[in-house]
């Protein structure tokens, strides 16, 4: 098919390089209007946010929110990755399709800024990578189908971000962090919104795409199995933000926050689950194979 913008097409002219171009493959009935959306509440990082605003963290809290925020970069990172690699396989006949995944991308290149200038807003360096955590990113940006990468992104991965950001949100030490984890939450549930709108679409045309959402997953599980997971120190900045202190009941409560919060992603992914056709019983199984690394 050549490129065009979806009018009739004039004779002759180069054959476009669009394997992307079955509209089961790509389309959601809500693209035009998410993509609407997001055109209309994209935010500027400079004014959005309060950058000015005075606080003075513990520098424990701040290491810990340092720690958070660089994690949230190098995951983005990889959130932007992914759509970029379709966004040129997809015929231009599915402009909206397109144009949202621009704006996608777009979203993710401001989380990325936005999550950096708060990790150095008081510092000069960034907190620690885990390998495990790469490698858990490499099987997503490594995913070359559409809907397998859609459904590991934006259904599994982005779906826990929501969750995460929301706990950030809550617990945030500072108007920064709350602010940029708020502003990020409104972008990434318009992500999950597309993934879901699409798989649940394509579901219903080919009855063969649950047998390839739950092979993908028992895949990337095992590809992931000897990696630790999540960061430690990841982990532990967490509990530190939800702790909001260091005495011993501070401490247990934080860590208490923390696996409320495993158990709120665990039980987001089974209602997605869910929704694309799976049992009960066995969205209970899948999502326990999701990486520990939550994305």
């Amino acid at each position: 098919m050549g490129l065009g913008a979806g009018g009739a097409a004039g004779v002759g002219g180069p054959d476009g390089r669009f394997d992307l171009d079955d509209r089961d493959l790509v389309w959601a009935d809500l693209a035009p209007h998410l993509y609407a959306q997001a055109a209309a509440r994209q935010w500027d990082p400079q004014t959005a946010v309060p950058w000015d605003d005075p606080f003075v963290l513990p520098a424990d809290v701040e290491a810990a929110v340092v720690q958070v925020m660089t994690y949230l970069v190098e995951n983005e990172q990889a959130a932007l990755l992914v759509p970029a690699r379709f966004v040129g396989r997809i015929h231009p006949h599915f402009r909206e399709v397109v144009q949202l995944l621009a704006v996608q991308m777009a979203d993710e290149a401001r989380h990325m800024e936005v999550f950096s200038r708060r990790a150095l807003l008081r510092g000069a360096e960034l907190g620690t990578s885990s390998a495990g955590g790469r490698q858990s990113l490499y099987t997503l940006v490594a995913e070359s189908d559409f809907a397998l990468a859609s459904f590991l992104l934006s259904v599994l991965g982005e779906g826990c971000f929501v969750d995460l950001l929301s706990f950030l949100h809550q617990f945030a030490p500072d108007p920064v962090t709350r602010r940029i984890c708020w502003l990020a939450g409104q972008d990434e549930r318009r992500h999950v919104v597309f993934g879901m709108a699409h798989l649940e679409h394509q579901a219903q045309v080919d009855p063969a795409l649950r047998d390839r959402l739950r092979a993908a997953i028992h895949r990337r599980h095992d590809a992931l199995l000897d990696t630790a997971g999540l960061n430690e120190d990841v982990f532990d900045a967490l509990v530190v933000l939800a702790a909001g202190g260091w005495h011993p009941d501070q401490v247990s409560a934080g860590f208490d926050r923390v696996q409320a919060l495993r158990h709120a992603m665990d039980q987001g992914r089974q209602r997605r689950l869910v929704r694309l056709g799976f049992r009960p019983d066995e969205a209970v199984a899948l999502s326990a194979l999701h990486t520990r690394n939550f994305m």
